[in-house]
């Protein structure tokens, strides 16, 4: 058993396809298919099930790959370790964010990640939270910024920043009037439109209504932000919007009114996450101080952890 036979296995796994599983692992379906024949007379058990149409993994088949995982995390693990030891400031780091927060947030650090770390590769991945937390526990990613609360012992948490939210509302519509804060309870009433579930910004809007009263649009649920903007612009109603996804470089909409809230307003709060075990656990203290200095006062920065 080598490791490059439990990635055939693990690429046969996602792609559930001999063919497609060859071409992400860069050999011959032949060479694929050989080596996992291979690997199951070493261990002596069936891991697959094969027909002309699929591709099922038995019950060992299954665990066998989590397993596989887990071994291949390990051994890039000690890949990065030696790379760390040799440049430490260099490399190639997988940082997740989720959709709501990436495209926003980016902007505002990416030219000082590049001044600061001109040797560092950093790529993005960007999913739901849970899917986040799931890839930073097995080692598919080294890091991920998420928002708080979470509890996991395994996982250093390093706070980034509190984020306040705005009412983006519709030209004309009665809550978009008047000048200076809002007070949250102005919402009670309002159909808010919300993201899809999965979304850690719907379950913080939906906070925000079961406090003021405000109620969720009934038959609709946007999958982007972007949606959301597009459909408040129509006049279909109004949205909560986080700081960074109205502040510049993102183009003023004349069609959308935005009313900040009145002290304490709602807001989440942007920790960095990393495994306690993390050969870049030296280095992402200093990616995190980065991500922390957003310019032009858009956010407020959270103490680091001590």
């Amino acid at each position: 058993m080598n490791l490059r036979d439990l990635e055939y296995l693990v690429a046969l796994h996602e792609q559930r396809h001999f063919g497609r599983a060859a071409a992400a692992s860069f050999v011959s379906q032949p060479t694929l298919s050989t080596q996992i024949r291979k690997l199951e007379g070493e261990l002596g058990v069936a891991l697959i099930e094969r027909s002309s149409r699929s591709v099922i993994f038995t019950a060992v088949g299954e665990a066998v790959v989590l397993r596989a995982r887990r071994i291949l995390a390990e051994a890039e693990e000690i890949r990065g370790l030696a790379r760390q030891a040799r440049k430490p400031h260099a490399g190639t780091i997988r940082l997740g964010m989720f959709p709501t927060l990436g495209p926003y947030l980016l902007p505002h650090v990416v030219p000082e990640l590049r001044s600061r770390f001109p040797g560092l590769e950093i790529l993005l991945v960007e999913e739901k939270t849970a899917v986040l937390l799931d890839e930073l526990r097995s080692g598919a990613l080294d890091a991920a910024a998420v928002a708080l609360p979470i509890v996991d012992e395994t996982l250093h948490i390093e706070p980034l920043f509190r984020e306040e939210f705005v009412l983006a509302a519709p030209l004309g519509d009665p809550v978009a009037t008047g000048e200076g804060p809002l007070d949250p309870s102005a919402i009670a009433g309002e159909n808010l439109l919300l993201l899809t579930e999965g979304h850690c910004l719907r379950d913080q809007a939906l906070a925000l209504c079961a406090e003021t009263g405000a109620t969720e649009h009934a038959g609709f649920r946007a999958t982007s932000l972007e949606t959301l903007r597009h459909m408040v612009a129509a006049g279909v109603g109004a949205t909560l919007m986080p700081e960074l996804a109205v502040a510049p470089p993102v183009t003023p909409n004349p069609a959308i009114v935005l009313r900040r809230f009145t002290e304490p307003s709602p807001h989440r709060d942007i920790a960095l996450l990393w495994r306690r075990t993390s050969v870049y656990r030296e280095l992402l203290p200093e990616v995190a101080e980065v991500l922390r200095g957003i310019p032009g006062h858009l956010v407020e920065p959270l103490p680091a952890a001590a």
